[in-house]
């Protein structure tokens, strides 16, 4: 990967970036189940709404984000988020992911999230592995519960434990 490659938190401002990003996994493949493109005011929006958004910049350009939103709504679950990231077409394989990864997962854990949890389309062997090398383990795989681009997919669940503390949450 040539240049510097810096991770900072993203704004609305980013949008636009994140959906240029976004739109070929949603248009071309199957890793996201969405099947239209959101415009960059709808990323905005989810900007807003995540626990945490993060930007990788190369030379100040926005090649790849992460994120940590709510895993499910019921109260209970509270502690648990769930987690993605998406490196721009033609930028994988550079350390982009890694780099967002790698910040995202302890913000989440000075934050008080024990369990960070992640949904991958398969086969995706590239969030494959960077999922196995933060430490995420398999918990199971749904079988056939999407149908994208003339196929049922599945989707396999890994979970890392952001903290081992016994006791109730903080």
């Amino acid at each position: 990967m040539a240049g510097r490659l810096t991770v900072r938190e993203a704004s609305g401002e980013d949008a636009a970036a994140c959906a240029r990003i976004y739109a070929p996994f949603v248009l071309g493949t199957a890793v996201t189940f969405e099947t239209e493109a959101p415009p960059a005011d709808e990323l905005a929006r989810r900007i807003d709404a995540a626990h945490v958004w993060l930007v990788a910049e190369i030379d100040g350009e926005v090649r790849g984000y992460a994120y940590a939103g709510t895993f499910r709504a019921r109260p209970a679950y509270r502690w648990t988020c769930e987690v993605s990231a998406y490196v721009e077409q033609g930028h994988g394989g550079g350390g982009i992911g890694r780099a967002l990864y790698a910040d995202l997962l302890p913000r989440l854990a000075a934050r008080g999230y024990r369990t960070a949890v992640a949904g991958m389309t398969v086969p995706n062997e590239a969030s494959a592995a960077l999922h196995r090398t933060f430490g995420f383990e398999p918990v199971g795989t749904y079988r056939e519960v999407g149908w994208k681009l003339g196929a049922w997919r599945d989707v396999h669940w890994v979970q890392l434990m952001l903290s081992d503390a016994d006791g109730p949450p903080g």
